[in-house]
């Protein structure tokens, strides 16, 4: 029997777009002899649809998306015991009407950023009931926001640049004081970053004082906390990604991106086959030294394994002239889920697939295994008179 695969994209996220080629390549490679797939798309506005028309590239051009969803059916998801359903409530109106209802065995989720990247559908989908791929809420707020993730690399002993972080309202109301400390604890150039916001949106670089006091206004505008950090000088940008194969965790080929503009350019091989072609924009594998590739996968399966991943992440690495090597971030729901990087380390796309759907059944499996629930007279010992007060804590009742 086929399972019946949700994939999960869009959102309100500046990431949105991304987003929808993510799920495409998705829906194209998914083995249509072992799953059915089902489209869940969430629009710029929070509303959730589904449709077969939704599994296409062109109905997200802009002069095709009203048509679109018009012939797509909104949907909510209702979490259900036993297991999440997703309903088309619209359904339910008119006499002898019946509920349209989906049972996913598993959502894949193409969502990147915010709400979709951070723990938000996460959560959604474990009250729900619905197994997904990726990290749990835990691993996936740790690995969004910028901040708490180089708090726990760094705290783990995994290398990153200095930095410091700041509210927003310190620089709105002490904007002197914050630039006296930035330069008196880091040195220019320096990086400044939204905290929770994917992609590249809102960072700036600032070579002195002037351009700092740019970087964070616009910086200021996405979020209210706000990362500064040391730039490396003329470094190498270098990526490998980590997937969680039972209890192992393999890790890719390393590669060296060289122009991130040709990305969407590539829709049609990325899409319609042809995935290992045209790939001028990546050097796969990276050229580095010896040892160093080696040196990066570990440092990869750490960070992984830091912050508690699942499924496949993105690990990005700075490497700086003089040999250091310092972890970026990581990406726990990458871009086209890494599948250029696993293509050459032996992985097929849809090889890659069927692993995260083992992973997101085996993972829900575990999860059943815990205790949810605790059988007490507390209500009945509150409705005799009894007191209710705080609870005692382990180490002292």
């Amino acid at each position: 029997m086929k399972k019946l695969i949700a994939v999960i994209f869009g959102g309100r996220s500046v990431e949105h777009e991304v987003s929808i080629v993510t799920a495409q390549q998705i829906m194209y490679q998914l083995r249509r002899d072992l799953y059915d797939v089902m489209p869940l798309y969430i629009d710029k506005e929070g509303a959730w649809w589904t449709g077969d028309v939704l599994a296409k590239l062109e109905s997200f051009k802009a002069a095709n998306r009203n048509a679109a969803l018009a012939q797509a059916a909104r949907v909510i998801v209702v979490p259900t015991p036993g297991g999440g359903v997703i309903e088309d409530p619209q359904a339910l109106r008119g006499l002898f009407r019946k509920p349209r209802r989906w049972t996913p065995d598993v959502a894949i989720l193409a969502t990147h950023g915010t709400y979709g990247e951070d723990g938000c559908l996460q959560g959604l989908l474990e009250i729900a009931g619905i197994p997904y791929t990726g990290p749990g809420v835990l691993g996936s707020a740790v690995g969004m926001d910028k901040i708490l993730m180089k708090d726990v690399f760094r705290a783990q002993g995994i290398p990153v640049v200095n930095y410091i972080w700041i509210h927003r309202d310190e620089w709105h109301e002490h904007p002197d004081e914050v630039a006296d400390r930035v330069e008196r604890e880091l040195q220019y150039p320096v990086f400044v970053k939204p905290s929770n916001l994917g992609s590249s949106v809102g960072i700036g670089r600032a070579e002195d004082r002037d351009g700092l006091f740019h970087a964070m206004d616009v910086a200021a505008g996405y979020d209210r906390r706000l990362l500064i950090e040391q730039g490396v000088v003329s470094p190498r940008e270098i990526n490998c990604s980590v997937l969680a194969d039972g209890q192992d965790l393999r890790v890719s080929l390393c590669e060296e991106p060289v122009s991130w503009e040709a990305f969407l350019s590539y829709e049609d091989k990325y899409i319609r086959g042809n995935f290992t072609k045209g790939q001028t924009g990546r050097r796969i594998p990276a050229d580095l030294p010896d040892g160093v590739t080696e040196a990066v996968q570990e440092l990869a399966r750490r960070a992984f394994r830091a912050i508690q991943a699942r499924g496949v992440a993105r690990v990005d690495f700075l490497l700086s002239p003089d040999g250091s090597i310092y972890v970026n971030e990581i990406n726990t729901i990458p871009g086209s889920l890494s599948f250029y990087l696993w293509e050459p380390s032996g992985v097929s796309f849809p090889d890659l697939l069927d692993k995260l759907i083992e992973d997101a059944l085996a993972d829900y499996r575990d999860k059943s295994r815990n205790i949810s629930t605790y059988d007490t007279d507390l209500i009945e010992q509150f409705g005799r008179g009894g007191k209710v007060g705080s609870k005692a804590s382990p180490q002292t009742s």
